[in-house]
C-alpha cells in the first residue's frame, strides 16, 4: 500500500512549485517515452513517462492519460507501475493490461491503475521493456469502457536511463 501511495504522490510532488520544476533533469526524450530524475529528500527519484498512441473512445473527455515507471530511492521502491487513466474509475473496478498478448490484472484507485505487488511491478516492467505494444482496458465511474494503446519502442532505452541514474541493477 505504501508503494502505490508514494507513486500516487509523485505527480503531485513534481508539479508542486515552479522552482521545484527547475530541478527536474531530462535524461532521455523519445517519440513516445521520456525519462527524468528529480532530487528528493533522502535520494533521487527516477521515472519514465509515455503517452498512448491511441485512446478509445476518442470522444470521451479525459485529463492526463499516461504510463509511468518510477524508482524512489529514499523509499526503496523500484519499478513502480502506474497508468493514469484520465478519469475517475468505477469503484471496485479492475483494469486489464495486455503486453504482447500476456495479461496482467491491475487494481484501480481513483484515476489510476496499479499492480498489486512489487514482484508484479518488476514483471510488468520487464515485459514492457521487451514488448512491442501494451493495451490497458478500464471502465470509468460512468460506465464508459476505455482502451489505451502504447507503442513500446523506446521504452527499454528510457528504462535503462532511469536504471542508470538511480543505480538499479537488472
Amino acid at each position: 500500500m505504501q508503494r502505490w501511495i508514494a507513486a500516487l504522490a509523485l505527480p503531485l510532488v513534481l508539479v508542486a512549485t515552479s522552482a521545484f520544476a527547475q530541478d527536474i533533469k531530462t535524461l532521455e526524450t523519445g517519440k513516445t517515452w521520456s525519462a527524468y530524475t528529480v532530487p528528493e529528500k533522502g535520494g533521487l527519484t527516477c521515472y519514465l513517462v509515455g503517452k498512448p498512441i491511441s485512446s478509445e473512445p476518442a470522444s470521451l473527455p479525459r485529463s492526463q492519460v499516461d504510463a509511468m515507471i518510477s524508482h524512489r530511492v529514499s523509499e526503496k521502491a523500484y519499478n513502480v507501475v502506474t497508468f493514469n487513466l484520465g478519469y475517475a474509475a468505477k469503484k471496485g473496478a479492475k483494469a486489464e493490461l495486455i503486453i504482447d498478448g500476456r495479461k496482467y490484472a491491475l487494481f484501480v484507485d481513483n484515476d489510476a491503475a496499479w499492480t498489486a505487488s512489487a514482484a508484479t511491478d518488476r514483471a510488468v516492467t520487464e515485459a514492457l521493456a521487451h514488448g512491442k505494444s501494451a493495451v490497458i482496458k478500464a471502465t470509468s465511474a460512468r460506465g464508459a469502457a476505455t482502451t489505451d494503446t502504447y507503442e513500446l519502442a523506446g521504452f527499454g532505452q528510457a528504462l535503462k536511463a532511469i536504471d542508470t541514474a538511480c543505480k538499479v541493477k537488472r
